[in-house]
């Protein structure tokens, strides 16, 4: 693995790992309180046939002193600048959750020939949800340090510890700014990829959580299966959470190993 430092266009940076040295190039992108060590687990698996590339976004990991703007359409120009620092198209583009809505709008925009997202976040969410996980946080944040990261172990104690210690960089520095943030800079109407996803143009792999879990209701899942096309492929991980790359790893790399 190696690492970089990319500058973005407005004058902020994103730092970068890179795993594997030859094959088609992945770009990798987290969600909320995850960074781009996230992926070290996927990026290991695919380091033998690919090229993958993952980044901090904002206030996250080694960019948590980069605070906004937190906008969606920021993070998607975040993503086109950092595909432009590496020199090439990727041939793929993979997400989780809040970067899952950055890849697919990425995607749709950029010359990729494939997108993964991760129980993506669809639809801006509304105050509660964002209530919610900040309460779940405040305990995390509270803290500092070596009782912080001992904090975020214990709260992650059933994830592989790989997963676990990188959830501690992810948070090691970060607050809760950037959170309420992404809250607060993206009203509904600029949050809404169900259009987007209508008719998408080139093969898109939805890796979804159980319904029970998931962040996408089952009503917006319903219409984004009757409008997506046929490039446009679903796949629902029954029991799994919001990060079923983490916890249902073997199931969604063998997905993942097809769909690529």
């Amino acid at each position: 693995m190696s690492r970089e430092i990319v500058a973005l266009d407005d004058g902020a940076t994103a730092q970068l790992d890179r795993w594997g040295e030859r094959g088609p190039l992945l770009l990798c992108v987290h969600g909320m309180t995850s960074s781009r060590k996230s992926w070290e687990r996927v990026a290991r698996h695919l380091a033998d046939r690919y090229r993958v590339v993952a980044y901090d976004q904002r206030g996250h990991g080694d960019s948590s002193g980069v605070c906004g703007p937190m906008t969606l359409a920021r993070a998607t120009r975040d993503l086109e600048n950092v595909a432009g620092a590496l020199g090439e198209v990727p041939y793929a583009l993979i997400g989780h959750s809040w970067g899952g809505a950055v890849v697919i709008l990425g995607g749709r925009s950029m010359a990729v020939r494939k997108v993964v997202a991760i129980d993506p976040m669809l639809r801006q969410r509304d105050d509660r949800w964002y209530a919610e996980f900040l309460e779940d946080l405040a305990p995390i944040f509270a803290l500092q340090g070596a009782e912080r990261a001992a904090k975020v172990r214990a709260e992650y104690a059933d994830w592989p510890e790989i997963d676990r210690e990188r959830k501690v960089h992810a948070v090691a520095t970060m607050d809760a700014g950037p959170i309420q943030r992404l809250r607060d800079e993206n009203p509904a109407a600029t949050w809404d990829l169900r259009e987007t996803i209508a008719a998408y143009p080139k093969p898109l792999l939805l890796a979804m959580a159980d319904q029970t879990q998931s962040i996408v209701s089952a009503d917006d899942l319903d219409l984004v299966r009757e409008r997506g096309g046929n490039h446009v492929r679903v796949a629902i991980f029954e029991g799994q959470g919001h990060s079923l790359h983490r916890t249902a790893f073997d199931a969604f790399v063998s997905d993942l190993d097809a769909f690529l």
